[in-house]
């Protein structure tokens, strides 16, 4: 097995391989480590959500920082003695007669004979100076994980056609004082504005030139004219690539949308694969917690199945 830290001690071979260490990774791991199954998780420590401030609607967790949720989590996890943990990145996976082997960046391989991608996806920020920044804090993506934070207050959404008028129907829910820009000329529809209009949803179809803030709590849009509009939130949906490579060399299905392709036992379309958190699910960290558990319930099934 290898140490907490990473170092190798005797033997590289697990029952499970999980790569990815936050929390659809570490919801595997417990229920793998629970099941007696000897796991590795590899875990470069950047979860996706590192820069939100507060995890929400999280039945007992609600307003917990993410960091704080994913701590207590290793802390539990590491109470199985079968359950070993790997500070590193995963850069490659391969199928073989027995299974899988997964190396390092540091060049370290293992193996096991089944494996759980909790790898995550990244999104790709849009090139307008201080998106980044107010990415995950006052620019945000679910009103279920956010909108209560900012109900009733003047409220930006960026998107255009389908997209924006979706995020215009829903977040009018948590505020009416919304208006939506569409960073260049409009594809709504003509129902599609006319129902906005109705709604008293502004449309601003100038460019976004950027986003004024201070530390990641955003006060106003900028637009190419110079002018602005104070906002004390955003919601977006940027785009996204899946997070890892190994899937795709695995020759993983993907989504229409983009995301790992799975049955309602978190398989993918590899068999002894598995994906379970944001890769394939959505993004909510309950969400992620419990395809985890999904995932580790039936690695451990099919493992079991094999052996009887």
């Amino acid at each position: 097995m290898i140490s907490i830290d990473g170092t190798m001690t005797n033997n590289n071979s697990v029952d499970v391989i999980i790569i990815g260490g936050s929390y659809s990774g570490l919801s595997a791991a417990l229920t793998l480590g629970r099941s007696l199954r000897s796991v590795l998780v590899i875990d470069n420590g950047k979860p996706c959500n590192r820069q939100a401030p507060h995890s929400h609607n999280f039945l007992t967790q609600d307003g917990q920082p993410p960091a704080r949720i994913a701590a207590t989590g290793r802390e539990q996890v590491t109470a199985y003695d079968t359950v070993t943990f790997y500070t590193g990145l995963a850069v490659s996976g391969i199928k073989t007669a027995k299974g899988f082997a997964v190396t390092t960046q540091s060049n370290d391989t293992f193996t096991a004979k089944k494996l759980i991608l909790a790898t995550g996806l990244n999104d790709i920020m849009p090139a307008i100076d201080g998106f980044s920044e107010c990415w995950g804090v006052s620019i945000i993506h679910c009103p279920y994980c956010h909108g209560y934070e900012v109900r009733e207050e003047k409220t930006g959404i960026f998107g255009n056609g389908d997209i924006g008028y979706h995020y215009g129907q829903l977040i009018s829910n948590w505020t009416k004082n919304l208006v939506l820009f569409t960073n260049g000329k409009s594809t709504l529809t003509l129902e599609q504005t006319a129902k906005l209009a109705k709604h008293n949803i502004g449309i601003i179809e100038a460019e976004i030139a950027a986003i004024a803030h201070h530390d990641g709590q955003i006060t106003s849009v900028v637009l190419a004219d110079q002018s602005s509009v104070s906002v004390k939130a955003v919601y977006t949906r940027p785009d996204y690539v899946q997070n890892s490579t190994i899937p795709a060399a695995l020759g993983c299905e993907l989504t229409g949308q983009g995301l790992l392709k799975v049955d309602a036992f978190q398989r993918t379309n590899v068999s002894g694969v598995y994906a379970c958190g944001d890769n394939s699910s959505g993004r909510a960290v309950s969400i992620a917690i419990s395809t985890g558990c999904v995932a580790g319930s039936f690695a451990n099934n099919d493992l079991t199945a094999e052996a009887f």
